[in-house]
């Protein structure tokens, strides 16, 4: 698996912009963003509509198991500007993992 390690601004709902450490992971499907990031930033989250499950790269079962919230964001990157939306999960490593979506 590859991954590659970035530096980002993001911008929350809230309007808090925080510089944090990214790691493209070309393994992981969804954007992520590390609990304690969430918590220690206090970055407000929604409830997801859809619970889904969540598993690791060697599809054992993640020690959260379900995904039930996320975060709405602003990715900034060089001046380059996206909006998407981060699931919350128990992290390490990084404070962001960016996905496929």
């Amino acid at each position: 698996m590859r991954e590659l390690i970035v530096y980002l601004t993001i911008k929350t709902k809230n309007e808090k912009e925080l510089k944090v450490k990214a790691l493209i992971n070309l393994g992981c499907i969804n954007t992520t963003i590390a609990r304690k990031t969430v918590e220690e930033k206090e970055i407000p989250t929604k409830l997801l509509s859809k619970l889904f499950d969540i598993y690791n790269s060697n599809r054992s079962r993640n020690g959260e198991k379900i995904i039930k919230e996320f975060v709405p964001l602003e990715i900034n990157s060089n001046r380059y500007i996206e909006q998407l939306n981060a699931v919350v999960l128990e992290i390490k490593k990084t404070n962001l993992f960016l996905g496929h979506d």
